[in-house]
């Protein structure tokens, strides 16, 4: 039995409550427990991989669970759950176009345009390597739906993405054996950090554009008030 007493009312507490609840489900129902958690995690409720995959190690590691059975299954409803929040940003982003309210929101139609070009580029790696950041693993989706990503490479580097994390959280819960909690526990630092990167990341971008965007503007200044050539 977990002790939430010293961290009633914290974060601590709430993520105390969720390993229980996952722990119940996954003892009780077996797969079909492991993917449905997953499936809902996928789909970016706030059910942590974290939580799920290294109890599910634990109990492949006292036979309970067969380990490779508990990778395709995780793996599976990662896939399933990635598939809706990629048809909810394609849908979503549709619908709002048609009503033209994209204008009214935080991007427009330009800026849809940019970051449909940067998916063209970087969209196979952007998807594949955010599987594997905490936090934001399953966040990939809505925009990958919003420009219209190619669905079949969407689901391959999905699928490669999900199977390289579950198979590392699955493992580690199989060799740390009743010490599984740690991991979850260190979710909480896990996804600080990522969160930290990712906006520090935004404000470097932001900043090199904006540098770039006076460069260009002071070239054209210079060239608008040079004196025209002599004949």
């Amino acid at each position: 039995m977990i002790e939430r007493g010293p961290f009633k009312g914290t974060p601590l507490d709430t993520l105390l409550n969720v390993i229980v609840n996952v722990k119940a489900a996954v003892a009780s129902w077996s797969y079909a427990g492991i993917f449905l958690l997953m499936l809902l995690e996928s789909s970016s409720l706030p059910i942590p991989s974290e939580v799920i995959l290294p109890f599910a190690g634990y109990l492949v590691s006292q036979g309970q669970l067969n380990l490779w059975i508990t990778i395709f299954v995780s793996t599976l409803a990662g896939i399933a759950g990635s598939l809706i929040d990629y048809y909810i940003g394609m849908k979503g982003t549709d619908l709002l176009v048609r009503q033209k309210t994209t204008d009214r929101l935080f991007f427009r139609k330009g800026r849809l345009d940019t970051v449909r070009n940067w998916f063209k580029k970087y969209g196979v790696a952007a998807v594949f390597l955010c599987r594997m950041i905490p936090g934001f693993r399953t966040l990939i989706s809505f925009p990958a739906g919003a420009v219209k990503m190619p669905l079949r490479k969407f689901v391959e580097f999905t699928a490669a993405g999900c199977l390289v994390w579950n198979a590392i959280l699955v493992c580690t819960g199989y060799y740390v054996g009743s010490n599984w909690r740690e991991i979850a526990g260190l979710s909480i630092y896990l996804i600080l950090a990522s969160l930290v990167f990712i906006v520090l990341a935004f404000i470097v971008l932001a900043l090199r554009k904006r540098s770039s965007g006076r460069q260009d503007s002071n070239r054209a200044d210079k060239k608008s008030i040079s004196p025209p050539d002599r004949e």
